[in-house]
């Protein structure tokens, strides 16, 4: 079941803006939990389709609950938060989706007014990068940094302080802002692994691990196509998608859909629709939303929820397979 017309992902932009709220907030599912980097990317998938408007309205949200450190927290429900921990890659994520939402829409007023909120918020980030490169993952409830970094994450953070630098170039202010924290941080997701998961078990086992470091383009060149072909057999299942967890009977249909866009920026056009077709599979027969995830060991859907955000991987792999913006090679 190949969808190579945008027209056809449009429902999935109308089920996201069913989630979100009357303060622009994007919730998983309607009336539930709301995170940062989760509404960020739905708002990317609004992009996609058009929804100006309500992607905008997303990133008042943001302006209106952004914190005056710069961050925002870990978790939300009904205007409350429920999670007081704040994550530098939910942080972050604001450039990423600012600068993807210039690049459809080519409006500058838009970059203008967010300025200060992403600038305070990747001030909040730095804050957090140690003498090795690495940037802790999070602040405590008390407020107090928790001393390890995590390689999925710095990941996503390189890229949003890329945006951020790009954002700051064309708004006419510093040509190479974060200049210095962008060179560090490749570094350590290059050469410094030690710097990662030193208080826990190691997340080498989770499949965003093998491709994030190639999809926010730290790996590049015959290098990336190593690192994909070494992992492919672990995490990829046949005619199925890609694992969440090494060792769980579990495709997830976000984790495919980033594993597709990390195949095309390797120019592995053949082997991305493959993944991206199977997880067109994962769609409910009678909704055509996505669930989550399969358990193919028991051929059960799971968990029983169908999130506002993998909808919004699905539009922007298919974005970047079927090229139907002028951003649809973002990543």
């Amino acid at each position: 079941m190949i969808r190579r017309s945008i027209e056809t992902y449009g429902y999935l932009g109308e089920y996201i803006v069913s989630c979100q709220e009357k303060n622009g907030a994007i919730a998983w599912e309607p009336s539930s939990k709301i995170d940062p980097w989760d509404h960020v990317e739905s708002a990317m998938g609004l992009d996609v389709l058009g929804f100006e408007d309500s992607s905008k309205k997303a990133y008042e949200w943001l302006i209106d609950s952004q914190e005056s450190d710069g961050s925002w927290f870990s978790e939300y429900k009904k205007e409350k938060v429920t999670n007081f921990r704040k994550e530098t890659n939910f942080t972050a994520y604001i450039a990423t989706g600012a600068w993807h939402h210039y690049l459809n829409f080519e409006n500058k007023k838009f970059l203008q007014d967010l300025w200060p909120s992403i600038e305070k918020a990747m001030n909040f980030v730095i804050e957090g990068q140690t003498i090795d490169g690495d940037i802790l993952w999070a602040k405590d409830k008390s407020n107090e940094w928790m001393d390890d970094s995590l390689l999925t994450g710095c990941s996503s953070i390189y890229k949003s302080l890329v945006c951020a630098q790009n954002i700051s170039h064309e708004l006419g202010l510093k040509k190479e802002a974060f200049k210095e924290e962008i060179s560090k941080i490749s570094e350590a997701i290059k050469n410094k692994p030690e710097r990662f998961d030193r208080s826990w078990e190691s997340k080498s086992r989770y499949s965003m691990d093998w491709y994030y470091p190639v999809l926010c383009g730290v790996i590049v060149g015959e290098e990336a196509q190593e690192r994909i072909n070494e992992g492919w057999n672990k995490f990829v299942v046949k005619d199925l998608g890609c694992k969440c967890v090494e060792e769980e009977p579990w495709v997830t249909a976000a984790e495919s859909c980033e594993l597709v866009l990390a195949l095309n920026k390797i120019l592995e056009k053949e082997k991305a629709e493959t993944v991206f077709n199977n997880v067109l599979n994962l769609a409910d027969p009678k909704s055509n939303l996505f669930w989550t995830g399969y358990v193919f060991k028991d051929k059960k859907y799971w968990p029983i929820e169908k999130p506002s955000w993998t909808a919004a991987a699905v539009i922007l792999a298919a974005n970047s397979l079927y090229k139907f913006t002028k951003a649809s090679d973002f990543f």
